[in-house]
């Protein structure tokens, strides 16, 4: 049996011959346990990546049917009532049993690494690099994990195709690889290691002339695309060819890093530029961020690491990561970094790995003790700045600090006052990123407080700057905040109707759908148009399509209770955990209420007015600035009388 997916997803027998996978799903499924790379996949997370907006009713039926197909095709002649051998049940999933060299995406990382390490190992590179047939994984389109799997293949792809230039060259068997790299750096122009190497084997081959105009080339196109100044490498061989001496070879360090289109320094630059330009290019920056960071890492130069870590001082105004394994990644490189420079590393740097500290420990995926972590980050990144008088810096800290005032309910107008601070030193200074940051903050607790007047006057002003500055994702977010002002004003005489506000919700949603920001798309339309409900007094949205994503443990009570389940209400609602510290903690909090006053459950409301007490002023889920689900206050006095605590 041998699986391929470096191209469209395959399979043949040991004899050559075909297997009938069956339909684009069932591809697909088998193409996502092949990037499992042997690892279980639960069910529920091969249901929402197969149907990642809304899964059918009868998903995991469906996801069923697949695997039963593929088994069939992988195994035909399996005597019935054997378990299967290559796609197994695993506890609560499903996992791929293959040799690592029957799969062509695992010969191929596998000779990478080898390769790495040995550079004898050249050979097995060029015949892994031969394999690929096209785009990994090219018959899986729409679905977020194949795009994440393809951009990361192509990473290594390119890493791959620098990697056995440059050992070859080394070895001084360069003949031919003139037209490769030259298609090479066709595709990634912003590679300026594959510069770097087409002029060497121009020079190689004996094109001194054609070598210099290529590192002129490279140095225009660095320039011009990126405002980026060529780095040590380019420098030294362009220097090296005009003064007649043969090509020194690049340090191992710069080439060893997995995906790392132009060297640790360019790359964050690079990264820094794209995050703010939303949809794809944001879901790229944050992954070239990582490679960058993890290659600067390599290199074993502190100093190096702290600055690529710190460049990426991109605002953020959402406490849920969009990718929490990746933010997890980027704030450990941080702490690592900042312990190993000690008390005595330079002031700038040490608030700058703080601040990111407290930027990506976004509070809803953490546990209480990072959580500790990055508040006291934030602190001490804030107070730092202040002392250097580094207008820049201190916004970056600041906006650590915005992100860590989530830890209680009630704080909306405390985070206004940073948000305050953000936008009057973006205006001072003309940091234009950190005034829509400003902006958007004061936009968010003005909607915390009600007052609907302030945040539309922010929210206007966000798009001004966001219309000078190309900052797309802002309308996008503005939409959504009128979509929550329509829904206040549908409960007042001649407001809208609820069923133009819920036209509203979706199609804000629509738009958010491709910004490149799931940690704020999932789950945000179930919740938006299940405010809308409350405020209306009709029972919870039950479309099964609706994907309730992070915050169905709080939604589920309600939904059961509108459907006449109590007992499998009593049950939920009992199950769900304490809301985490982020926007959504009061309108959490506040369906928690509700749900214990229909159940009569006198601790549970005790809980949930405790913790809103302090936000009575608020209006549940307004601090997101994307919906409500009406004042804070009457969730309380329900919950308060509940509880006998009036």
């Amino acid at each position: 049996m041998r699986i391929d997916v470096l191209g469209a997803v395959r399979a043949f027998r040991d004899d050559g011959a075909p297997v009938p996978l069956g339909g684009p799903r069932h591809r697909e499924v088998l193409g996502r346990l092949v990037a499992a790379e042997g690892r279980m996949v639960t069910t529920e997370t091969l249901v929402d990546d197969l149907w990642a907006e809304q899964p059918p009713a009868r998903a995991v039926g469906a996801l069923r049917t697949f695997v039963a197909a593929l088994r069939r095709a992988l195994e035909p002649d399996r005597p019935p009532r054997t378990p299967p051998r290559v796609l197994v049940t695993e506890g609560p999933g499903y996992a791929l049993r293959l040799p690592r060299e029957d799969v062509d995406v695992h010969r191929f990382q596998d000779a990478l690494t080898r390769a790495r390490r040995t550079p004898g190992e050249v050979a097995a590179l060029g015949e892994a690099l031969a394999a690929w047939h096209g785009p990994a994984y090219a018959d899986v389109t729409g679905s977020a994990w194949a795009e994440r799997e393809r951009a990361r293949l192509e990473e290594l792809r390119a890493e791959a195709v620098e990697l056995r230039a440059r050992l070859l060259l080394d070895r001084g068997e360069g003949a031919g690889l003139v037209s490769d790299l030259r298609d090479h750096v066709a595709v990634h122009p912003w590679r300026e290691p594959a510069w770097t190497l087409l002029a060497r084997a121009l020079h190689h081959a004996g094109r001194r002339a054609d070598a210099l105009d290529t590192l002129r080339r490279a140095r225009a196109t660095l320039a011009d695309q990126l405002g980026l100044d060529p780095g040590a490498d380019l420098l030294r061989l362009e220097t090296d060819i005009l003064n007649g001496a043969a090509p020194s070879s690049a340090p191992a360090a710069t080439w060893t890093g997995p995906g790392v289109p132009l060297g640790p320094r360019t790359t964050v630059d690079v990264a820094r530029t794209l995050a703010l330009a939303g949809g794809d290019a944001l879901v790229r920056s944050r992954s070239d961020r990582l490679a960058a960071v993890t290659a600067a890492e390599r290199t074993g130069d502190l100093a190096l690491t702290a600055r690529i870590i710190g460049a990426y001082d991109v605002p953020a105004l959402w406490s849920r990561a969009d990718d929490s394994a990746q933010s997890r990644a980027v704030v450990e490189a941080a702490v690592r970094t900042l312990a190993a420079l000690g008390p005595d590393a330079p002031a700038d740097l040490t608030v700058r790995l703080l601040a990111t500290v407290a930027v990506e420990s976004r509070s809803a995926d953490l546990t209480p003790q990072e959580r500790d972590r990055a508040r006291g980050a934030a602190r001490r990144a804030e107070a730092l700045a202040r002392d250097l008088g580094d207008p820049a810096l201190l916004a970056f800290a600041l906006n650590g600090v915005f992100l860590q005032s989530f830890a209680r309910p009630g704080l909306a107008a405390a985070r206004d006052r940073t948000g305050a601070e953000i936008l009057d030193l973006a205006t001072a200074y003309d940091l234009p990123a950190f005034a829509v940051l400003g902006r958007l903050v004061r936009l968010q607790s003005a909607s915390a407080l009600g007052d609907l007047d302030t945040a539309s006057a922010h929210a206007e002003a966000a798009e001004r700057l966001a219309a000078a500055t190309e900052a797309p994702l802002v309308p996008v977010l503005t939409a959504w905040f009128r979509a929550r002002a329509a829904a206040t004003r549908s409960t007042e005489p001649g407001g809208p109707s609820p069923a133009t506000v819920a036209a509203h919700y979706r199609a804000a949603d629509e738009a958010l759908r491709t910004a490149g920001m799931p940690g704020l798309h999932r789950g945000l339309l179930p919740l938006a148009l299940l405010g809308l409900r409350l405020l209306h007094g009709r029972p919870a949205p039950a479309d099964p399509r609706l994907d309730r994503g992070p915050y169905r443990p709080w939604t589920e009570p309600l939904l059961l209770l509108d459907q006449g389940r109590e007992a499998q209400a009593r049950t939920a609602l009992a199950a769900a955990p304490a809301p985490p510290p982020d926007h959504m903690q009061e309108a959490l909090w506040c369906l928690t209420a509700r749900a214990a006053v229909r159940l009569g459950d006198r601790d549970t409301a005790a809980r949930a007015a405790t913790a809103l007490r302090d936000a009575r002023a608020e209006h549940a889920g307004a601090a997101s600035g994307l919906l409500t689900l009406g004042p804070v206050a009457a969730y309380l006095e329900e919950a308060e009388e509940c509880a006998g605590t009036e």
